[in-house]
């Protein structure tokens, strides 16, 4: 039979795991006589229980202060199955299956450093745990802070507030509008996150976003410019306007002067990306029309 564990893949004990059915209940908490402790201020003494049998795998929240999550909902009492993924505190634990003949496999979170006081912060792998998912958890769970995703090339933030999104921004450009930020950071698959302390300064071109909203506008959007891609210059090519031209400029909207625009001045995909207030989506769908209706072409 498959063994199941509780791998922890975020928060001060990540990387450690913690075998289910090698007892009939698990207790979670602060306190130091459970099965499982997490020394941090957002767990209380006795947080969670969970029951293990041949049949199923059972966690039930014990009326804790800051509530038990799986998969992105706050639960009293549920079942666990392979791939779920509960957060309690700052830590975000996924079952996992396990060598049956392994092992030292326990891992116990209760042997990893604790210093007094100390805050440590969420932080793990958005390969374990990807960008939709872990927004899920932190707005149903009205975390705030500064999440920080750092892929190869960029870093992104996204500044919430008890669960809301108010800013977010890359590489810390101001061309880049918040929203169209966010968008764009969700498309990353593989980096590292880490929720750091709230930033309290206020910004310019604050939002007010559910996670919710977000998730499935970004979603609907990154689909439909997947599929736009294969017809879209590179990002590094650079837009001419047909000469001589042949199409009347009277028949472009205000839309499409603006981002004919943008390319006479800056001239690479990439910028008037950057540059457009349209989104990503908006603005390459402009720039087909564009190209499509002979007005402008790639270099």
């Amino acid at each position: 039979m498959n063994r199941l564990a509780l791998r922890f893949i975020s928060g001060k004990y990540q990387g450690g795991e913690f075998p289910l059915g090698d007892s009939v209940e698990i207790f979670v908490g602060r306190s130091s006589d459970l099965d499982m402790v997490l020394v941090e201020d957002m767990v209380s003494r006795r947080h969670a229980r969970i029951a293990c049998s041949d049949q199923q795998i059972v966690i039930e929240d014990l009326g804790s202060t800051n509530g038990t999550f799986v998969n992105g909902e706050k639960i009293k009492r549920t079942s666990l199955k392979e791939g779920d993924r509960v957060l309690i505190g700052t830590s975000i634990l996924k079952v996992v299956q396990i060598d049956p003949n392994a092992s030292g496999v326990r891992k116990p979170p209760a042997e990893a450093p604790q210093r007094t006081g100390q805050n440590k912060t969420m932080s793990g792998q958005i390969d374990e745990i990807p960008l939709p998912d872990l927004l899920q958890l932190l707005g149903t769970s009205k975390k705030s802070g500064v999440l920080v995703i750092g892929s190869d090339d960029d870093v992104g933030k996204i500044y919430m507030r008890k669960g809301m999104v108010y800013f977010a921004s890359i590489n810390d450009l101001d061309e880049v509008p918040p929203l169209k930020s966010v968008y764009r950071i969700l498309t990353w698959v593989t980096g590292t996150f880490e929720l750091q302390p709230s930033d309290e300064r206020t910004l310019s071109g604050e939002i007010n976003a559910s996670v919710q909203e977000l998730l499935m506008e970004g979603i609907r959007q990154i689909d439909e410019l997947n599929a736009l891609r294969d017809r879209l210059p590179d990002l590094d090519a650079r837009l001419v306007l047909i000469h001589p031209l042949e199409a009347p400029l009277r028949g472009l909207d205000a839309k499409q002067l603006d981002i004919l625009q943008l390319v006479l001045n800056f001239g690479h995909v990439a910028t008037v990306l950057n540059k457009s207030p349209a989104t990503d989506l908006e603005t390459a769908q402009l720039l087909m029309k564009l190209i499509q209706q002979k007005y402008l072409q790639p270099e």
